[in-house]
């Protein structure tokens, strides 16, 4: 581990709004991120895949009326995101460091408002189709935390991607409710407050252009069997479980 790395990883450790492996709280979350993590009503919006948290610490800023929560898997890229939060004093972001394939034992049912896929590893080979987040088995779990008014926001600069989650949306039977090749030129940019990705920002001024899509889920009218346990190198965790080593 980088020196970098090591220093994020201990500074992590000391960040409540960071949830992960060997926290005390990490196994517990489903229905209770308004109760026991914000402490408040407010609407649950959860970026997946967040990367740096770019849309979780900027919407947290610009909706201090919500809750936000960044989830991915890489450490050391969360604690940007974390720390830019930290700094600015938002107590509405927070950060959960899982994969999503864990999506439903870290929330229950109908408790997030909106979902934001931002800029997710395109993942083009036929034979990592099911890898991809708008893959019907990851539709499946945001539709069991979705509330029913629930909606989904989708963007990348990978037009085949794009295409491939608009007939898999469709296909599952989604509504796309607004769909643009070129956010930046289109009706939709506003609604995005001038927030950009790393991955984003980088491929813009490479002149590439931005493709948007947001979408609902079909209600789904009853929870899909209970709150599965969270793996980790294929075996269930428990809360006497170590920390897992930062990637």
């Amino acid at each position: 581990m980088s020196r970098q790395k090591s220093k994020r990883f201990a500074e992590s450790k000391q960040m409540d709004h960071i949830l992960e492996l060997g926290k005390e709280n990490y196994l517990s979350l489903p229905g209770v991120w308004h109760s026991d993590i914000f402490c408040n009503p407010n609407p649950l919006v959860l970026e997946l895949a967040c990367g740096r948290g770019e849309y979780s610490y900027g919407l947290g800023k610009e909706f201090p009326e919500k809750n936000f929560v960044g989830m991915d898997i890489k450490g050391s890229r969360i604690y940007v995101g974390a720390k830019a939060a930290l700094d600015d004093g938002l107590d509405n972001v927070a950060f959960l460091r899982a994969k999503i394939e864990n999506l439903r034992s870290f929330f229950g049912w109908q408790e997030v408002s909106e979902i934001w896929i931002t800029f997710p590893d395109p993942r083009p080979k036929d034979k990592d189709e099911k890898r991809r987040l708008t893959f019907s088995r990851f539709l499946k779990l945001y539709q069991h935390i979705l509330r029913p008014d629930g909606i989904l926001h989708l963007k990348t600069d990978n037009r085949p991607l794009m295409d491939y989650s608009v007939e898999s949306v469709q296909a599952f039977g989604g509504e796309v409710i607004c769909l643009t090749h070129d956010l930046y030129e289109s009706e939709w940019k506003d609604e995005h407050h001038g927030i950009q990705t790393y991955f984003e920002d980088k491929f813009t001024k490479k002149g590439f252009k931005i493709n948007y899509m947001k979408f609902r889920l079909p209600l789904l009218a009853e929870p899909d069997g209970p709150t599965p346990p969270i793996y980790f190198r294929g075996e269930a965790v428990s809360k006497t479980a170590g920390t897992e080593e930062q990637h």
